[in-house]
C-alpha cells in the first residue's frame, strides 16, 4: 500500500525556519515527480514547489527564494527547506507523488507561524 508521510511541521515565530520531509512507501519512487501543496483555512490548495523525477525544480512565486525543494532518491523522501517564514505561510503542508495514471496524496503536516 502506497504511503506518504510528512513531518517537520510546528509551529515557529516569524522570520524562523522549518524543514518539511516527506517518506514515501512507492515502488520506483526515484520515477515519480513531487511536490509539497498547501492549504490554508478557508483557502483553496495551492502548489508550493515541485521536483520532477530528473531534478527540475519549480516554485510559487510567493516562496522563490526563501524555500528549497530536494529529493534524495535513495531514501525515498523528499524534503522542503523553508526560512524567512511569514505569518502568510500558515497551512497544512501536503506532499504529492505522481507519474503516468498514479497520483497520491500524504495526510499533511501543519505549519503555524506566529508570535
Amino acid at each position: 500500500q502506497v504511503q506518504l508521510v510528512e513531518s517537520g511541521g510546528g509551529w515557529v515565530q516569524p522570520g524562523g525556519s522549518l524543514k518539511l520531509s516527506c517518506l514515501a512507501s512507492i515502488r520506483s519512487f526515484s520515477f515519480y515527480d513531487m511536490g509539497w501543496y498547501r492549504q490554508a483555512p478557508g483557502k483553496q490548495r495551492e502548489l508550493v514547489a515541485a521536483i520532477t523525477s530528473g531534478f527540475t525544480t519549480n516554485y510559487a512565486d510567493f516562496v522563490k527564494g526563501r524555500f528549497t525543494i530536494s529529493r534524495d532518491n535513495d531514501k525515498n523522501t523528499m524534503y522542503l527547506r523553508m526560512n524567512s517564514l511569514e505569518p502568510e505561510d500558515t497551512a497544512i503542508y501536503y506532499c504529492n507523488a505522481r507519474r503516468t495514471n498514479y497520483n497520491y496524496w500524504g495526510r499533511g503536516t501543519q505549519v503555524t507561524v506566529s508570535s
